[in-house]
């Protein structure tokens, strides 16, 4: 029987948190789904009341609170493993570490991010920025099916053949917008190890450490996956007293070739003397100890752009705005990009604009009272650095409820945003998926993403 919970209910706070406690989910029906039944009755429910639907797996990407019904997915954790044809077929529910440790057992891996917590489904729906994703692409490049709940209560199966314009836009373009997706179909990818992990850099070798990774990028290969993360660590006890509020850039790694010439290929980064240094041999299944990113819940608040290039000058920069003597009030992400990401899908998508070298991300926890003064602090820091930017943002990275439409346009080229806007009208009429990316603005209706104009 499909479970309803009201505010009067003792579980409805508890079912309504997620990880970006930023945003305030406060529906009037919470529907904790566990099947697809479940599903297609919260959107009925809905739609009966004129009531809009949001959906939330782990709350790791809202842009806004719900307010009509809220389903949550968590209980929704199927996983099954075609180890012959190299698939998986995975449910709403289903974190990116769940299903790592599942195509491990069968000496394949999935194209998943680099925080096990997220949730699958939503991760491809954005487009899916995967540790291995130089050398194989867009996780939505390798989604083969999904089934979803549209706003008129039906299951649908959308694929290259089945409802191929749902399948284009719900790849890359389809995160809480276009129905419910309750299960994905995907291609694993025969991975067993890498060369990977990270190296941490003191306050005074920020910048040779920064210069020497930009400029090392120009020539890594594909297989090579790294990022960059330039942070004041928190002063925690659990952490090494290297490490204890410090300021330290961390340099991460995840290369599929032999140990032997990963070890060649960080060599340099070994040469400047890193604090620490994990890089090693390790299993697939260890690849989110590379990023090793937070799971407990905070009010995040973060921005992105795609940048075209990285020389001397936009480190110096960035240095500038997040170095070590800056006191930047957030962390900053440099994720290295191009390879099979730069290159068109095999199946088009709605995820087609593809340019840039790297995702310039920058993230905070913030309560209210410091919004406004990080909200400053990041638009000095996206100006600066806009000579170097391609104008885009990585749609995967966008979050928390700053997010507006004009943001989300940016990450499609502008025939797919009218696109994907005719996709909505068709399968969506009357909006009722509109609690996602991009807020209302003051003088028009609620915006569905930037789809609809």
């Amino acid at each position: 029987m499909t479970q309803f919970l009201t505010p009067a209910d003792p579980d409805y706070d508890t079912e309504r948190a997620g990880y970006n406690l930023a945003v305030d989910h406060e529906p009037e029906v919470i529907v904790a789904a566990a099947s697809v039944d479940d599903v297609v009755a919260a959107v009925r429910h809905a739609t009966a009341r004129g009531l809009g639907v949001a959906v939330q797996a782990t709350g790791h990407g809202p842009s806004r609170g719900a307010d009509g019904v809220l389903i949550t997915t968590s209980r929704m954790d199927g996983i099954t493993i075609d180890p012959v044809a190299r698939t998986a077929r995975v449910e709403a529910g289903v974190r990116g570490g769940a299903l790592v440790r599942a195509a491990a057992a069968h000496g394949l891996a999935p194209l998943n991010g680099s925080s096990p917590e997220v949730g699958v489904v939503s991760y491809h729906l954005g487009g899916g920025v995967g540790m291995l994703g130089r050398s194989l692409g867009w996780a939505a490049d390798h989604v083969r099916a999904l089934e979803v709940v549209t706003a008129d209560g039906v299951l649908r199966r959308a694929s290259a053949t089945e409802e191929t314009e749902l399948f284009w836009a719900l790849r890359g373009g389809g995160k809480g917008t276009l129905g419910v997706v309750v299960a994905i179909e995907i291609d694993l990818h025969p991975v067993t190890r890498l060369y990977g992990g990270g190296m941490h850099f003191a306050a005074a070798d920020a910048e040779r450490a920064l210069t020497t990774w930009a400029g090392w990028t120009r020539t890594a290969p594909e297989a090579m996956g790294s990022s960059a993360l330039l942070i004041r660590m928190p002063d925690l006890p659990v952490l090494p007293d290297a490490l204890r509020g410090r300021y330290v850039v961390h340099l991460r790694f995840a290369f599929t070739g032999s140990a032997e010439d990963g070890g060649k290929l960080v060599r340099p980064f070994r040469d400047l003397g890193p604090m620490i240094d994990t890089v090693a041999e390790m299993p697939y299944a260890a690849v989110g100890s590379i990023h090793a990113e937070p799971t407990t819940p905070v009010p995040f608040h973060a921005r992105n752009a795609v940048l075209a290039s990285l020389d001397a000058a936009g480190v110096a920069e960035l240095l500038r705005h997040a170095g070590p003597d800056a006191e930047a009030p957030y962390l900053v992400e440099l994720r290295l990009m191009g390879g099979a990401l730069a290159r068109p899908a095999a199946v088009p998508s709605a995820l087609a604009r593809r340019d840039g070298e790297f995702v310039l991300y920058a993230g905070a926890a913030a309560q209210a009272e410091q919004v406004p003064a990080l909200h400053a602090a990041y638009d000095r820091l996206f100006a600066a650095m806009a000579p170097w930017s391609t104008g885009g943002v990585c749609v995967n990275f966008l979050s928390g409820p700053d997010v507006t439409a004009a943001q989300l346009a940016t990450g499609y080229l502008p025939e797919d945003v009218a696109r994907l806007a005719a996709v909505k009208r068709a399968v969506d009429p009357d909006d009722v998926f509109r609690t996602h990316h991009g807020r209302p603005s003051a003088s028009t209706r609620p915006t569905t993403g930037a789809l609809v104009p």
